[in-house]
C-alpha cells in the first residue's frame, strides 16, 4: 500500500486534539500520552552545540520553532513564524519511522495567513542536519550558522504570500529551565529546551498587498521530549517577550483539566545570562478575549513576574491570528506595555 495518502490521517491521529470543549485524555495534541520505549529527558544532561541543533530521533516529539517581530518602512508591525515538527511513530530512531509537519505564517494588523506541509521520513522531503545546519520540508528552509557569525536564512511560502529573511546572532544560546532541562508539570514531565533569542532579522515579505522590506528581531526555540505534558494538561499559553531595556523573558502556563495551572519562566539579561523561575513565580491572566474560528481565545493579558518587577499588558497585534491547520492553535505577534515595554510572540493551545 502507498503510505503517502495515509500521512495526513497518521498526523491527525498522532497530533490532533479533541474538540476544545472536551479535551482528550492525553492533553493537547496527544503530548501527554505515555512514552513507553522512547528516550526520556534527563536532568543534568549537558547540551552540546552544534550537535543539539540536529534531530533526536529516539525521542517522540521535537520542534524547530522560529518567530520574528518585524517592521515595514512605514512602521507597520509584521510577524513571521516558521516551525518544523518531528514525530516518531515508533521508538526505533529510524528515518522511516518519523513523520514531519511544517507550519509557517505571516501576520500584520488585519491579516493573518498560514500554511502547512506534511512529509514522511526517509524520503528526503523533510529533515534536519546539525552541521552545516539545515532544516527543511519541501521548499521551506531554515539553514546556516544559527548561533555564530556566519548568519542564517529562513524561507517559506503559501498560496499568496512568501518570505525570505536573513538572520544574524547578536547574543548566545540560552538554556531554559535547569541548564536545558525544562519541567512541565507537578508530576515531573519535562523536555530538553533551549532558545536563540538574540537574532537580528531583515528581508522581504511578499504579500497580496505587495512586497514589503522588513527589519527586526527573531527568536528560535528548540525542544525535544517524549511526554512533555501530563495526561491531565490540556494546553498552554507561551510568551516570548523582548523589552526595550535589552532584557528578555520566556514564560508559560500549562493548563490542567481541573482548572489548575503549572507555570515557569526564564529572565534573560542583555548579555544572555538566564535566571530560571519555578512554578508560581510567573503569572498570566487574561484581560480580553476574541471570538475566532468558533472559539473564545484570550488575546490581551496581564503578565507578572514580581521578582523582576514585571507587571505588563501583552496584546495581540492581530487578534484573529488562528492557525487553522491539522493541529489548530493561536500564534501571533504581541506588544508589551506597562512596567516594561517591548514586543514578542504568544502561542496558545487547547482552546
Amino acid at each position: 500500500m502507498n503510505a503517502r495518502p495515509l500521512l495526513p490521517l497518521l498526523l491527525l491521529l498522532l497530533a490532533a486534539p479533541a474538540p476544545a470543549q472536551e479535551p482528550g485524555p492525553s492533553g493537547f495534541a496527544g503530548l501527554g500520552a505515555a512514552a513507553e520505549g522512547f528516550a526520556i529527558p534527563e536532568r543534568g544532561h549537558d547540551l552540546r552545540f552544534p550537535e543539539d541543533h540536529g534531530p533526536h530521533p529516539l525521542f517522540r516529539i521535537e520542534w524547530w520553532y522560529l518567530t520574528a517581530n518585524l517592521e515595514g518602512p512605514d512602521g507597520t508591525p509584521h510577524g513571521v513564524q516558521w516551525t518544523l515538527f518531528r514525530t516518531a511513530l515508533r521508538p526505533t530512531g529510524l528515518p522511516e519511522d518519523q513523520v514531519w509537519m511544517g507550519h509557517a505564517a505571516v501576520t500584520r494588523p488585519g491579516a493573518h495567513r498560514a500554511a502547512e506541509r506534511l512529509a514522511l521520513g526517509g524520503t528526503g522531503q523533510a529533515g534536519v542536519v546539525a552541521e552545516p545546519f539545515a532544516a527543511w520540508i519541501d521548499e521551506w528552509r531554515l539553514e546556516g550558522d544559527l548561533d555564530g557569525p556566519g548568519g542564517a536564512t529562513v524561507t517559506a511560502q503559501g498560496p499568496d504570500w512568501a518570505y525570505d529573511l536573513r538572520l544574524l546572532a547578536t547574543g548566545p544560546v540560552v538554556l531554559q529551565g535547569d541548564r536545558g532541562y525544562s519541567v512541565k508539570s507537578p508530576e515531573g514531565q519535562a523536555s530538553h529546551y533551549y532558545s536563540l533569542p538574540f537574532l537580528a532579522a531583515e528581508g522581504t515579505l511578499l504579500l497580496p498587498e505587495g512586497e514589503v522590506a522588513v527589519t527586526g528581531t527573531a527568536w528560535i526555540d528548540r525542544e525535544w521530549s517524549s511526554q512533555p505534558l501530563s495526561p491531565d494538561q490540556t494546553g498552554w499559553d507561551w510568551f516570548s517577550l523582548s523589552f526595550e531595556t535589552g532584557e528578555k523573558m520566556m514564560g508559560f502556563r500549562l493548563n490542567a483539566r481541573d482548572g489548575s495551572r503549572f507555570t515557569a519562566a526564564t529572565w534573560i539579561a542583555p548579555d544572555g545570562t538566564p535566571t530560571p523561575f519555578p512554578d508560581g513565580a510567573f503569572d498570566a491572566e487574561p484581560l480580553g478575549w476574541t471570538e475566532v474560528a468558533g472559539r473564545r481565545v484570550p488575546t490581551r493579558w496581564r503578565v507578572t513576574l514580581p521578582e523582576r518587577g514585571l507587571d505588563a499588558t501583552v496584546a495581540a497585534v492581530e487578534p484573529a491570528a488562528w492557525m487553522p491547520l491539522s493541529v489548530p492553535y493561536w500564534e501571533g505577534p504581541v506588544t508589551v506595555e506597562g512596567s516594561h515595554r517591548g514586543r514578542g510572540y504568544l502561542e496558545m493551545t487547547g482552546y
